[in-house]
């Protein structure tokens, strides 16, 4: 028997049918969860990053409030989504950084790295960002995955719910995916 929506999927759904006060009571309950993934990615990022994550989920924040197309389904969707739009500021950032740099700074990544990333050592976004397109160019759904698991912070069942497979074929799926990102990036690093 399926559960009722919880509060944030009601509010998503009433905002998806143009109620503009669900949104407004939507921001304060999204809010710490938003700020949660943002620290988390900038956790990840190099010593001196200039971003914040007050400014990350404020620029993702009105990216979200410019969906006016999107059709929230549920409180997972809109983290993913959420997720995948800070992981877009971060690779901008990242390239605005390097284009000032002319790449000196950029350091190759393995995914072991960046899956235990500690906030003293910085990963290479750009590398990531770029095995992550190539794993997405390939296998379309593993990529998907990867934003939401390893980007969105979502459980096995959240994403699950999100891509609407079950969490067996969502673990069988992660295990693939880290481990071709794992292969590609170091052969990357290598060339």
């Amino acid at each position: 028997m399926a559960s009722a929506p919880g509060p944030v999927t009601q509010l998503l759904v009433a905002w998806t049918h143009g109620n503009r006060a669900a949104l407004e009571e939507l921001i304060p309950v999204v809010y710490p969860e938003l700020r949660r993934i943002a620290a988390r990615y900038l956790r990840r990022e190099r010593v001196g990053h200039t971003l914040q994550p007050t400014a990350l989920v404020h620029e993702a924040y009105v990216k979200l409030i410019d969906q006016d197309r999107a059709h929230w389904q549920n409180r997972a969707q809109f983290f993913g989504v959420a997720a995948q739009l800070m992981r877009r500021i971060l690779v901008d950032h990242a390239r605005e950084h390097a284009a000032e740099k002319r790449g000196g700074s950029a350091r190759p990544v393995t995914l072991v790295d960046a899956m235990a990333a500690s906030p003293d050592r910085g990963i290479d976004v750009l590398a990531l960002d770029e095995a992550l397109e190539r794993l997405t160019a390939i296998y379309p759904e593993q990529g998907r995955l990867v934003e939401l698991r390893y980007f969105g912070g979502l459980t096995i069942e959240e994403t699950g719910e999100v891509l609407g497979l079950s969490p067996a074929t969502v673990k069988r799926q992660w295990a693939v995916a880290r481990a071709w990102l794992l292969a590609n990036l170091d052969s990357g690093a290598k060339s």
